[in-house]
């Protein structure tokens, strides 16, 4: 997926294992580079995450999709990117297979020394197939983003890692363990809830962490004898198949809040007052954390109401417990029809789901209010 290419129904085997190969000759040269340290304190995930995001996030993005695609719906696009990302990783697995000797696994715990030479072959050959894996569904990931217009820069830490997270699913293996079943067949469903099970990574955003934590999780095709080859095979298709799904899951949901706030602003004849009766409708529940979603629209809301129409409200920004008496004061010193408003309040409310009864009385009170001015 250098240069994220097309994939339609007119692409044989042949065609998709030469892109494998190419792909496959450029991760071993990058692999001939680490050292003993890179791979056993995880920084080869460091280098990699350069390597495979600099030049590809330059060339990659929603236009670049458009002109390969032009007319045709996200969705669509996603899952022909997921079906070829996991069809790469099962050709990928089958050519890598042959290194996967339980010998190994000792070799990955004693590997050491700051020269490339250090490494075995035999482990350096696992590495092309940890990396390569890695770096498909590190990219998966970003098209997926790119496709919902889910802005994504690669060189700010917070949204590098937010796309390592949803990526490898980490810090979501719950959700991912409860896709799986669904995802694969049953032959393979013990290995790949195998592979998401064990330890979250809970250490912080540094890369190096995450390496360890990737290879500790591809281990598990390492040690199956005589029939390593399928399993392998099957394993790096189903795990890239659910890390697509699961993808697409975050993003397609973040797509969707945020084309919620651009309706909502665009559609706003009162953005300011917009933005209080939006925040008392969110903190409803006050006494709970604050919903993912319902951050993520607030967020935008914000942004996108100073952006639209230059209202940058800096003591809602101060607020700390919203007072409902405060909001209604400003709703009933509006003139004129807040349908706009209640309209916003409502779709609000469903953001994350079920308007609960706190949520209800809010949007009752203020549609009497609404219905009063």
């Amino acid at each position: 997926m250098t240069e994220a290419p097309t994939h339609t129904a007119d692409t044989d085997d042949a065609d998709d294992q030469k892109v494998v190969e190419q792909e496959q000759s450029e991760i071993r040269d990058f692999v001939k580079g680490l050292s003993g340290d890179d791979i056993k304190t995880g920084n080869w995930f460091t280098k990699l995450a350069a390597h495979a995001m600099n030049a590809y996030t330059e060339k990659v993005d929603w236009q670049y999709f458009q002109d390969r695609y032009q007319g045709v719906p996200a969705d669509v696009i996603v899952d022909q990117r997921i079906k070829m990302a996991s069809r790469y990783a099962a050709l990928e697995g089958g050519l890598s297979a042959g290194a996967y000797t339980a010998t190994v696994v000792a070799t990955i715990g004693t590997a050491g020394g700051a020269s490339p030479a250090t490494v075995p072959a035999a482990l350096a050959t696992v590495m092309v197939d940890v990396a390569f894996i890695s770096q498909l569904q590190l990219r998966l990931a970003y098209d997926v983003s790119v496709l919902y217009r889910v802005p994504i820069d690669v060189h700010d830490p917070e949204d590098l890692w937010k796309l390592i997270r949803v990526a490898f699913t980490i810090k979501s293996g719950e959700a991912a363990n409860k896709t799986v079943t669904k995802a694969v067949p049953v032959m393979v469903r013990p290995l790949v809830k195998r592979f998401y099970s064990g330890p979250t990574l809970a250490a912080g955003k540094a890369l190096p962490v995450v390496g360890k934590h990737l290879l500790q999780r591809n281990v598990i095709k390492i040690g199956i004898p005589l029939v390593g080859v399928p399993l392998a095979l099957l394993l790096n298709r189903y795990t890239t198949l659910v890390a697509g799904r699961h993808a697409r899951s975050v993003f397609r949901n973040e797509a969707r809040v945020i084309e919620l706030a651009e309706h909502l602003s665009e559609r706003s004849r009162h953005p300011q007052l917009m933005l209080w009766v939006a925040w008392l409708v969110l903190r409803a529940n006050a006494k709970t954390k604050i919903a993912d979603d319902e951050a993520l629209l607030m967020r935008h809301l914000v942004r996108l109401v100073r952006e639209r129409h230059e209202v940058v409200d800096d003591k809602l920004a101060n607020v700390v417990d919203i007072d409902p008496a405060e909001v209604w004061k400003r709703v009933d010193a509006e003139p004129g029809d807040l349908g706009d408003v209640l309209d916003a309040a409502e779709r609000v409310a469903t953001v994350d789901g079920d308007v609960d009864p706190r949520e209800k009385a809010i949007l009752a009170e203020l549609r009497e209010r609404c219905r009063r001015g």
